[in-house]
């Protein structure tokens, strides 16, 4: 059978129960998991057999979302992991050490920011942030001989800027580096960064994929297209002998498609334990089985509240990449054409002040420290999730002081419309 469309992935990919099993996905809510013999756990602590031992490194009902996800991104193998946080940070660390050099766009989550410009510098890692609109020479230049990998979002959150992603992928393998890219906000419905030569892929399930503030998690997909062996001296992890392993060496034995995963899990995962719970991932998968829908409704009336927003007079920009005449429109289409998301950033006329009354006057969204759920909230990045930024730093991230992140859920977008419609009256 062909391979299946990604509505029908985010119902059956992963898990095929067998004549008289579970129909749902079992929550295996178990730390740990009996053998009859020391040798036949003995195996699977060599790597020489697969199963499971301990909750922290692996668990069934993780593993078998992790399957699901990885077929809806068209990757060779994938992990979940606690949060997206937690995501983003293996997918760096597991190639990259003290004295590495990461390349990454500026135009990112501001947790993320902070998660590689303070706490991976404090580990000796360190990065250079790029507009994600320089030239291709600009971006060639902020390579250096200890580079390691180059990442970046697909939609930026919250400067909602689209990635050009072939090009990015084109100055990373010129370099012999990976592309790293979070994808958090299309979701592999309304984009699937591998076709477009990205490597590796990460995701905060926590937003669209969960869909519902249910739990928070992360994702991360392997292409299994990036050749590590022909730089073994740059990603010695993977293509040297790991003697914590009894000197087992992941691109050997588990070759491109299973290697970086592997090695993220039984190393990473083993050492630091940022493992998702079952019931978490339980509740993650049915999140996916709606993805598709979801997200043709995010965006119907993202799009609906972008153009609103548009024509109003006490808005003073609107930034959506499904706007005709948005900086980012060609490129939406290019590589989003069913969509982008169901986000939308704007500012007041008035400034923060004004920003502050409106969002005081909402009635049906809510200020909330989330985004990309079913129900609509909005936040105020600049003294919120980004509120870590110097001014400088919060431009370079595409994030102005005015800057309102609206959220838009799959409520009835006439009731949504009527909610801004009145909390814009009012200053």
């Amino acid at each position: 059978m062909k391979e299946q469309q990604i509505a029908t992935q985010s119902i059956h990919a992963g898990y095929r129960p067998e004549n008289g099993q579970p129909r749902n996905i079992p929550i295996v809510q178990s730390t740990t998991f009996r053998y009859e013999t020391s040798e036949k756990m003995g195996a699977l602590f060599d790597l020489e057999a697969s199963g499971y031992f301990y909750t922290r490194l692996q668990n069934p009902t993780n593993d078998q979302v992790a399957a699901k996800i990885c077929a809806m991104e068209g990757g060779s193998a994938a992990m979940l992991t606690s949060s997206g946080q937690a995501a983003n940070f293996y997918a760096i660390f597991n190639i990259a050490s003290c004295g590495d050099h990461i390349v990454a766009s500026s135009a990112i989550y501001g947790g993320t920011y902070n998660l590689f410009a303070v706490t991976m510098k404090r580990m000796g890692i360190s990065f250079t942030f790029v507009d994600p609109d320089c030239s291709e020479e600009t971006l060639r230049a902020a390579f250096q001989p200890n580079t390691k990998a180059l990442f970046g979002e697909t939609v930026a959150n919250p400067a909602l800027s689209v990635l050009d992603i072939e090009r990015f992928a084109r100055v990373a393998h010129e370099n012999g580096v990976p592309l790293i890219v979070d994808n958090t906000f299309p979701t592999p419905v309304n984009c699937r960064p591998i076709e477009f030569g990205v490597d590796i892929v990460t995701h905060s399930t926590t937003k669209y994929m969960d869909g519902h503030a249910n739990a928070v998690g992360g994702a991360i997909v392997d292409s299994g297209n990036f050749d590590w062996t022909k730089y073994p001296d740059k990603y010695p992890g993977l293509c040297t002998p790991d003697e914590s392993y009894h000197g087992v060496t992941y691109t050997e034995r588990f070759g491109l498609g299973g290697a970086f995963i592997t090695k993220a899990v039984v190393q990473l995962m083993r050492d630091l334990g940022s493992i998702p719970a079952p019931m978490n991932s339980y509740l993650l998968n049915v999140g996916l089985e709606t993805l598709p829908l979801r997200m043709a409704q995010h965006c119907h009336n993202g799009q609906a509240v972008a153009e609103y927003l548009a024509q109003h007079p006490k808005v003073a920009w609107v930034k959506y990449p499904g706007l005709k005449g948005d900086a980012h429109y060609e490129l939406a289409q290019k590589y989003m054409p069913q969509g982008t998301c169901g986000v939308v950033s704007f500012g007041v006329k008035g400034g923060r002040e004004a920003a502050s009354r409106f969002m005081a006057g909402l009635k049906l969204a809510s200020i909330a420290t989330h985004v990309a759920d079913a129900k609509t909230c909005v936040l105020h990045p600049a003294s919120s999730t980004h509120r870590q930024l110097s001014d400088a730093e919060l431009a370079a991230a595409g994030v102005a002081p005015d800057l309102v992140r609206f959220s838009v859920g799959i409520e009835d977008v006439r009731d949504i419309i009527a909610d801004l419609e009145q909390a814009l009256a009012a200053i």
